[in-house]
C-alpha cells in the first residue's frame, strides 16, 4: 500500500507530506522526500506510482511557477522523474491502461494561451477576479480566474503524450468535483454541477468518452445531488455513489448509497439510512463495502446487489479508505477512534476480523478513559455520547467537566480528531463529553428531522439531558464546567450563553452569531437559504444567538481565523463587538493566517495554551495569566 504521511517539517512552523509504503508483512518505509511534499497518489497497471508534487524539475533549464505537476516513481526503483505539467498546475489523477485523466484549472482553451495570460495577469500586477456565477468563495480558498477541467493523456516512456481536453465547455462545472476513470480507460464518471436561476445549483454526474470527448448525463434528479463517493465496479459494468436529497424548510438532508448501471443510468438506492462516508467494490462486482456513521462508530458494510447490508466490524472504529484485495479475501482501510489516532488495518472480508498494521505515523498514546454515556431528552429520544475521563478521576477527586459540541450539524464524535482535540483538555485533568444531539449521524432519519430548522431549542434539550447524565457520575466535579465547541459548535456554544448561566465559561470557535448576516457571506449561501428560507425570515430571528445577546453574563472566549470563508470572520468581529459594548467578560483570539480549522503548528500551541489557561481561570479558578505563545 501506499499512503500520504504529514509530518512537521524541519522549521517547526509546517506540515509536510511525503508517501510511505506500508508493505503487508514488514515495517513501512519512506519512498518520496521533498520541501514541497507529495500526495494523490496512484499506482499504474505496471506498478509504478503517479503523484503530485509542486517539487522543482531537476531537468529543467529554469525553474517554472511553483505549481504541482505530475510524477512517476518507477516500481523497479530510483528517482522520481516529472511526466506532465500545466500552467494552472494538476490535481486528482486516475490511470487504467497507458490512459491518465487528471485535472488542471485552465485560464484559455490552449496551453499556450493560458501560459500567456497567467504570465500577462502576474505581470500587470492583477490579482482581481470577474464572477458572472456563485458561489465565489470555498472554505480557505478564492474559486477562480481559473476554472477546473479534465484532460486525457496516455503514459509514455518519459512523459505523457497526447494530452487532450475533455471538458472545453466545462465552465463551473467541476468546481470542487469529483471524477473516476473505468477499468479499460475508456470512460470518465465526473461530478457536473448545474448552474440553476437565483444562484442555485445541483449536481449530476456524466460519462465522458476518453477517445472522442462525448459526453451524456448519467445520473440527473432534480430533487436530488449525486456526489462522491464514486466507485466504479471491477467488470466496468456499475457505478456506486452518494445521492443526496435537495433540501429545503420542511425537507431535511438525507444520503443514501446510489447504484446505477454504467450503460444505461437505470440505477435504485440500497441500504437504506446509511449514509455513506467511503464507498468501492469487492472484486468479483457481485456486492460493494461503505463506511457509514452508526450509533457513534463508523463500521464497514457489506451491501450485496441481490441481498441485505449486513454490518462487517463489529468494534467501535471508524473507518475510512476502504480498498479491498483482488482476490476478495481482504479489505484494507484506515481505521481510528475517538481515542485512537489513524493507522492501517486488514479486515477479514468473511469474518471481520480486524488486525492492525504497522503504521508509518504512530499513534499517539491517550491518557485516561473514554466510556459511553446515554441518556433520555425530553420527547424520549436516546442521546448517547463519548465521555473522555482524566487519569485519577473519582468520587474523592471529581474532575472538572467540559462540554464539546461537534460540528456541522450533520456529524458524529466518531472518530479521531487532530484539531480540537478532547484528550488534550482530558490530559490537563477535565472530563470532556462529547455528545452526538440532534441532527447527528449514524442514528436513523429521525435524529435529523428532530433538528432541522430548530437548531438552538431543540440541540440544547438534548444537550441539556446528557449532561446532566453525565454530571450526575460522583467522579464529575458538577459545579466547575464549562462548555466549547467549532463551527455549528461554535453556533450552539452561542446559543447556550444566551440561555443558560449553568457554565462557568464557554469557548465559541468559528462560530456563527448573526444568521441573517451570515447567511449572506457564507461561501454557500444557497445551502443554508434552503433550510432557513429567504433572509429576514422567521427562523433567522428565532435561531439566531445574537437575539439573546442581553441575557449573556458568561465569560466567552471568541475564536476565529480571518480566512474562513465557511463562517466568515464577520461573525467574530460582530461576536467581539457585542460583548465589548455589553461588557461581558470575554477575550478574543485572532488568527490572521488561518481558515476554519487552525493548522500551523505555532498557532496550534497558540489555541490550546489560550483554551487552558482561559478555563483555569473561570473554571479552576486560577489566576489568569497571558499565555507565552500570544504575549
Amino acid at each position: 500500500m501506499i499512503s500520504t504521511v504529514q509530518s512537521l517539517n524541519p522549521d517547526g512552523k509546517s506540515f509536510g507530506t511525503a508517501l510511505w509504503a506500508v508493505p503487508l508483512d514488514g515495517e513501512p518505509y519512506r519512498l518520496t522526500r521533498s520541501a514541497k511534499g507529495e500526495s494523490a497518489a496512484v499506482f499504474t497497471d505496471a506498478g509504478d506510482v503517479l503523484f503530485t508534487s509542486a517539487r522543482p524539475d531537476p531537468t529543467a533549464k529554469e525553474p517554472g511557477e511553483e505549481v504541482p505537476a505530475l510524477w512517476l516513481l518507477p516500481r523497479a526503483g530510483g528517482e522520481a522523474r516529472q511526466v506532465a505539467t500545466r500552467p494552472g498546475g494538476i490535481g486528482g489523477v486516475r490511470t487504467a491502461g497507458d490512459v491518465v485523466v487528471f485535472v488542471s484549472d485552465v485560464l484559455d482553451g490552449e496551453e499556450s494561451a493560458d501560459e500567456e495570460k497567467r504570465k500577462a495577469r502576474k505581470e500587470a500586477g492583477i490579482s482581481a477576479i470577474l464572477h458572472e456565477g456563485y458561489p465565489v468563495r470555498y472554505w480557505d480558498h478564492d474559486l477562480g480566474p481559473g476554472r477546473p477541467r479534465l484532460f486525457a493523456a496516455r503514459l509514455g516512456a518519459d512523459r505523457l503524450e497526447d494530452v487532450r481536453d475533455l471538458t472545453p465547455d466545462a465552465g463551473d462545472a467541476l468546481r470542487e468535483g469529483g471524477f473516476e476513470l473505468t477499468p479499460d480507460g475508456t470512460t470518465v464518471i465526473s461530478t457536473w454541477r448545474v448552474q440553476l436561476p437565483k444562484g442555485e445549483s445541483r449536481t449530476e454526474l456524466v460519462a465522458i468518452d476518453v477517445a472522442t470527448g462525448e459526453r451524456r448525463v448519467l445520473l440527473s434528479d432534480e430533487a436530488h445531488d449525486f456526489t462522491g463517493p464514486l466507485a466504479i465496479s471491477p467488470d466496468g459494468a456499475r457505478l456506486a455513489c452518494s445521492r443526496d436529497r435537495l433540501t429545503s424548510l420542511d425537507v431535511s438532508a438525507y444520503s443514501e448509497l446510489w447504484i446505477a448501471d454504467l450503460a444505461t443510468g437505470q440505477g435504485r438506492a440500497y441500504a437504506p439510512g446509511l449514509w455513506p462516508s467511503d464507498v468501492d467494490w469487492a472484486p468479483d462486482s457481485s456486492a460493494v463495502y461503505i463506511a457509514a456513521d452508526h450509533q457513534g462508530r463508523r463500521p464497514v458494510f457489506r451491501v450485496p446487489l441481490g441481498g441485505e447490508p449486513a454490518r462487517l466490524t463489529q468494534d467501535d472504529a471508524s473507518y475510512l479508505g476502504l480498498n479491498p484485495s483482488p482476490d476478495g479475501r481482504w479489505i484494507y482501510a484506515l481505521r481510528s477512534a475517538v481515542d485512537l489516532a489513524p493507522a492501517p488495518a486488514r479486515i477479514d472480508a468473511a469474518t471481520g476480523e480486524i488486525a492492525d498494521l504497522l503504521s508509518p505515523a504512530p499513534r499517539p498514546e491517550v491518557t485516561g478513559t473514554l466510556t459511553e454515556v446515554t441518556a433520555s431528552a425530553d420527547d424520549g429520544t436516546t442521546i448517547r455520547g463519548w465521555l473522555a475521563l482524566p487519569e485519577g478521576a473519582s468520587a474523592a477527586s471529581p474532575a472538572p467537566f467540559v462540554l464539546f459540541i461537534h460540528g456541522g450539524p450533520l456529524g458524529s464524535w466518531n472518530d479521531w480528531q487532530w484539531r480540537w482535540q478532547s484528550w488534550i483538555l482530558a490530559q490537563h485533568g477535565y472530563a470532556v463529553l462529547m455528545p452526538d444531539p440532534c441532527m447527528s449521524t449514524g442514528y436513523g432519519q429521525e435524529m435529523i428531522d428532530r433538528g432541522w430548522g430548530d437548531w438552538g431549542p431543540r440541540t440544547q434539550a438534548d444537550l441539556d439531558a446528557i449532561v446532566d447524565a453525565a454530571l450526575a457520575r460522583d467522579d464529575i466535579d458538577s459545579e466547575r464546567i464549562a462548555a466549547m465547541g467549532g463551527s455549528f459548535g461554535g453556533y450552539m456554544a452561542n446559543w447556550l450563553a444566551g440561555h443558560t448561566d449553568r457554565y462557568k465559561a464557554i469557548v465559541t470557535h468559528a462560530s456563527l452569531w448573526n444568521l441573517d448576516q451570515f447567511a449572506g457571506t457564507t461561501d454557500a449561501a444557497m445551502y443554508w437559504q434552503r433550510e432557513f428560507g429567504l433572509p429576514g425570515g422567521e427562523r433567522y430571528s428565532l435561531l439566531s444567538p445574537h437575539n439573546a445577546l442581553d441575557k449573556i453574563t458568561t465569560p466567552m472566549l471568541v475564536i476565529h481565523g480571518d480566512k474562513d470563508y465557511r463562517v466568515p470572520i464577520g461573525e467574530a468581529l460582530r461576536l467581539w463587538w457585542d460583548l465589548r459594548r455589553t461588557e461581558v467578560d470575554a477575550k478574543f483570539l485572532y488568527f490572521p493566517d488561518e481558515n476554519h480549522w487552525i493548522l500551523k503548528p505555532g498557532n496550534i500551541v497558540a489555541w490550546y495554551e489560550t483554551v487552558l489557561a482561559f478555563l483555569g481561570q473561570h473554571v479552576l479558578g486560577q489566576e489568569w495569566k497571558r499565555p507565552d505563545s500570544v504575549a
